[in-house]
């Protein structure tokens, strides 16, 4: 009953303001401008009610929303500011981890919200970005699903151990549970060019994993010390998240299995497609379920920078990017 009324004061809405931008376009351009020829003015009118109709409809929806789950996505790899402060792209861009806090914040912000839907197709990515969309999931105020289409993997695992239910595909590729850290060894080639590594720093590993310097064997413990804290925070997160034993997650070793391994070792709690995740929500919600999907908002000058990071990725910087883009440094990837 609620929604026939909601859609019928949507309805009412609409035609007054076309109505009345209709009338103000007659009076302004045909009634009173009689200098004008007919043509011209009602061409005006109906551009006037054209911008009444936007508007009206605009003010409409905002009032009579038309949805009650919010759909948040994240694809690709997860990263800070999409890979826009480094000078080689590292992969398909997609909304940088803000940009998702912001509108799964938007989302719970939003009356008309009462559930949230997570859809992840994502490799992994940074671990704090990561953990800063799981920590937004987490406080939604409402049911919280997360599913996985082609990829969830590693920081998108992280992420959906925040969410109530993980959804999968049967051949969705889900789990990579574990942590990496990365360097180029280039000290060989700088060897061979003639190029020498001189150190000045304070503090005994503030140039541990250099790549143009051989790693010590005290650096390489230092290092792998990090990586192990990481994977223990990782591992923590899940069982918290998932109900599952930290013994349990980690003797996946880090692997991926498909949707239906997933589903049996109690990584993934359903298999179905979106139309099944909204089932569950209308059974969770006891209502028919219309999904909004919450997109970043972004200025032309960021859709063109974005736009331009994708095509220079396109173009092979992918392949260029498996180096270190800063050239020095260690990097920690879930």
């Amino acid at each position: 009953m609620s929604d026939r009324i909601d859609r019928m004061g949507r309805l009412l809405v609409v035609v007054v303001g076309v109505l009345v931008a209709a009338l103000v376009g007659w009076l302004l351009f045909v009634e009173y401008v009689t200098n004008i020829a007919d043509l011209l003015g009602i061409l005006l009118v109906i551009l006037v009610a054209g911008v009444g109709l936007r508007l009206a409809s605009g003010f409409a929806g905002s009032k009579f929303p038309q949805y009650n789950v919010a759909e948040v996505g994240v694809e690709g790899p997860i990263t800070r500011d999409g890979g826009g402060s480094k000078p080689i792209p590292t992969g398909p861009v997609g909304a940088t981890a803000d940009e998702i806090v912001d509108q799964v914040e938007q989302a719970d912000d939003d009356p008309a919200v009462d559930a949230l839907l997570v859809h992840l197709n994502t490799p992994g990515g940074e671990v704090v970005p990561s953990d800063d969309i799981r920590n937004a999931v987490e406080a939604f105020d409402g049911p919280t699903v997360a599913y996985a289409t082609d990829v969830c993997a590693s920081g998108g695992y992280w992420i959906a151990s925040g969410c109530d239910e993980l959804w999968a595909r049967d051949l969705s590729v889900v789990g990579s549970i574990g942590v990496i850290g990365s360097r180029p060894n280039l000290a060989d080639l700088a060897e061979r060019l003639g190029v020498s590594y001189e150190q000045f720093t304070a503090g005994e590993y503030k140039d541990a994993g250099t790549p143009l310097k051989q790693i010590e064997p005290e650096e390489r413990e230092y290092l792998q010390s990090i990586i192990d804290d990481l994977y223990g925070k990782f591992v923590g997160r899940v069982s918290e998240g998932r109900e599952l034993t930290e013994g349990e997650i980690r003797e996946t070793e880090a692997r991926v299995y498909l949707g239906d391994d997933a589903a049996e070792m109690g990584l993934v709690d359903s298999l179905g497609t979106k139309e099944a995740v909204k089932d569950r929500l209308e059974e969770e919600l006891g209502e028919e379920v219309t999904v909004r999907e919450f997109e970043p908002q972004r200025g032309p000058l960021a859709r063109v920078g974005m736009g331009a990071r994708t095509v220079a990725y396109a173009f092979g910087a992918g392949l260029a990017s498996r180096i270190d883009a800063d050239g020095l440094g260690f990097e920690f990837r879930t």
